[in-house]
């Protein structure tokens, strides 16, 4: 056997496995498992899967992926945060039709425990729409999101999002303005954790 062949396996044989849980509004369940070498490193490592593997109740859950950032690691096991979740592109794409516009909102919101998420919001309405109705959609979007957040921690949050109830509530603040086919939060990114989760991984 070679220098390096002996060198190689040796490596190998240095890691250990790591087992990566999800945050508790997802029942810290453990979504994969991964070879390391040093746990320090793996912190900040960001895996993606898909809603269906995490929950495994409805097909139709693969078209949303979620991103978990490990933050800390005890005893083997990768505790996450929900770094953020996004549409499937084949997904979005199928929601394009003629003849209905596309509204897209975008901006960034704090939570109750101080969490920053940017959330993009997409809507698809019945018909062509003027500026004016795709401007009072955003501005009830906004109104919607601004309340959920500031009166939710960032957990309580995203999980409301995954689960849809929180496009549902946009959905009929804004058929107010105009008839919707479909609304949706087609992406959320964390771009500050919660002061508390920041805390206990110091």
């Amino acid at each position: 056997m070679s220098k390096r062949s002996r060198r190689t396996r040796d490596k190998w044989r240095d890691k250990q496995w790591l087992k990566i849980e999800t945050p508790k509004f997802f029942d810290n369940a453990i979504v994969a498992q991964t070879p390391i070498t040093d746990p320090k490193q793996s912190i900040g490592r960001v895996l993606e899967t898909t809603l269906f593997d995490v929950m495994k109740q409805d097909p139709k859950q693969y078209v949303t992926k979620l991103r978990f950032k490990i933050i800390e690691i005890k005893d083997n096991t990768a505790k996450t945060v929900l770094q953020g979740q996004e549409y499937s592109r084949e997904y979005l794409r199928s929601l394009i039709s003629r003849g209905s516009s596309m509204i897209n909102f975008v901006d960034d919101f704090t939570t109750k425990d101080g969490a920053v998420v940017r959330i993009y919001v997409v809507a698809f309405s019945q018909s062509r729409l003027n500026s004016s109705r795709k401007h009072g959609i955003r501005l009830k979007t906004r109104e919607l999101l601004t309340e959920k957040t500031s009166n939710s921690t960032y957990e309580q949050f995203a999980h409301e999002a995954i689960l849809g109830n929180i496009a549902t509530d946009i959905h009929n603040e804004a058929k107010k303005v105009s008839n919707l086919r479909h609304v949706g939060i087609k992406k959320t990114k964390l771009i500050k954790l919660p002061p508390v989760i920041n805390k206990e991984e110091s």
